[in-house]
């Protein structure tokens, strides 16, 4: 059996999860990581898609994301999010929705930054709803 390691997943608006798990998979901004007992301690970003924690009980929670930061330290793991919802909680629908709104804002860019950040952002929402499968 794996070692455990407590693990605190937290938005603005709440608390999500502080457990013990054995394992999480995050959205870090190069790429998902995988954060197991011991790690290495690292601080990253995170870019928009699924937090997936295996809890000590063996049970599994899925999260989607959208940014934030992710604290690793001998102490744990604390993810911090911009804002963060249960994959059960979520539909289709206010996903398309929030990919409208970003395909809005690349069309309604001003300047090369400001439409290299829209893209961006609409690029992560389409691979999340890619990762979520909705």
């Amino acid at each position: 059996m794996a070692d455990s390691f407590p693990f605190e997943l937290v938005s603005p608006e709440r608390l999500l999860v502080s457990e013990s798990v054995t394992a999480v998979i995050a959205p870090a901004s190069e790429g998902y990581l995988t954060v197991m007992a011991r790690h290495a301690p690292l601080m990253t970003t995170l870019k928009p898609g699924v937090v997936t924690a295996t809890l000590a009980s063996g049970t599994e929670r899925r999260f989607f994301v959208q940014g934030g930061f992710a604290d690793i330290s001998p102490d744990g793991f604390t993810l911090l999010a911009e804002h963060a919802t249960p994959v059960e909680e979520l539909n289709g629908a206010a996903l398309d929705a929030q990919i409208r709104d970003a395909e809005e804002d690349v069309r309604d860019a001003s300047n090369p930054d400001d439409k290299f950040k829209a893209e961006r952002k609409l690029a992560n929402l389409k691979d999340a709803r890619a990762a979520l499968g909705i």
